[in-house]
């Protein structure tokens, strides 16, 4: 089985990859710490999808100190990417999406996958609950997705709100995911739905997806059919995306796939505001302490 690290942001937001935030005294990035988790629960490799841009930097600060310890490839997530017939607008400069950020990885992923955010610390448990749904089901399954969900309470900052997908499900598979901005308000978890609609609050065992999705190779095969579909009606919106919780609600509905909701006990961390790196660090070096990650990983 994959892993699939979506990264292709990650040097934009960090004004080039020399400038990201190391988390601990051996200079490594959240994203070292998803592969190392990773790799200990049963994935055999790596797809990092990055820009061509920053190649040369991922190589040299992640790329060469994971070779060690996983099979590496890399996709290059570029505008231009498009399938015969389309080209780029003129002007456009937003990426494509998440979605399009897979079919990035076409010609590499081989078998069954998941997907995570480059910046964003899952948790141990989370790989495990992800290795073991996929490696339960039958070789050759189909539209048998998952996505493994967080306890709201345990995705939280302090320092603002963050986005998160609220889970809706029945009998343990996902009927609703509502994109929303969630903050501690007066002591509630408050959800603004991204679309505008109202407000509404949730418990602190609300389940909401963190972009942690398992995927069978099949999706592969939706992604390049739907792709130019979706670019024939939104090619010319300069800030439309093709993402990858919209594509899978639709292939729900259409009854070509189902999303099991899987749940994990895991805390995620990340550096949403810079008033949280500390924070992060502090919890990092606790679990190191308590002996579930060997002192440097590498």
């Amino acid at each position: 089985m994959q892993l699939v690290i979506l990264a292709a942001g990650m040097g934009s937001r960090f004004g080039g990859l020399k400038q990201m935030e190391k988390m601990d005294e051996a200079g490594n990035f959240l994203l070292d710490y998803s592969i190392y988790d990773a790799k200990r629960a049963g994935f055999s490799s790596v797809v990092f999808i990055i820009k061509k841009a920053f190649y040369e930097d991922f190589k040299n600060s992640i790329g060469k100190r994971v070779e060690k310890l996983i099979k590496v490839d890399y996709a290059f997530q570029e505008l231009d990417d498009l399938p015969a017939g389309f080209s780029v607008p003129e002007g456009r400069e937003k990426p494509w999406g998440t979605a399009h950020a897979i079919y990035a990885a076409r010609d590499l992923i081989k078998e069954d996958f998941i997907i995570i955010n480059g910046d964003d610390f899952y948790g141990k448990e989370t790989y495990e609950v992800a290795y073991k749904y996929l490696a339960s089901l039958p070789k050759g399954s189909r539209g048998k997705y998952a996505n493994v969900a967080f306890n709201v309470s345990n995705t939280m900052t302090e320092n603002g709100a963050v986005k998160r997908g609220v889970a809706f499900t029945k009998d343990g598979y996902l009927t609703k995911l509502v994109e929303s901005s969630i903050e501690k308000v007066n002591g509630e978890i408050v959800c603004k739905p991204l679309d505008g609609s109202e407000e509404f609050k949730v418990p602190p065992t609300q389940l909401v997806s963190m972009n942690l999705f398992c995927f069978n190779l099949d999706l592969m095969e939706h992604l390049k059919n739907r792709f130019p579909v979706w670019l024939k009606e939104n090619i010319n919106v300069p800030k439309s995306e093709f993402l990858i919780p919209t594509v899978v609600d639709e292939l729900v509905h259409e009854g070509k796939a189902t999303l099991k909701v899987l749940e994990t006990s895991s805390v995620w961390f990340g550096v949403t505001y810079k008033e949280d790196k500390p924070g992060v660090v502090k919890a990092l070096k606790a679990l190191v302490d308590k002996g579930e990650y060997k002192e440097g990983l590498y």
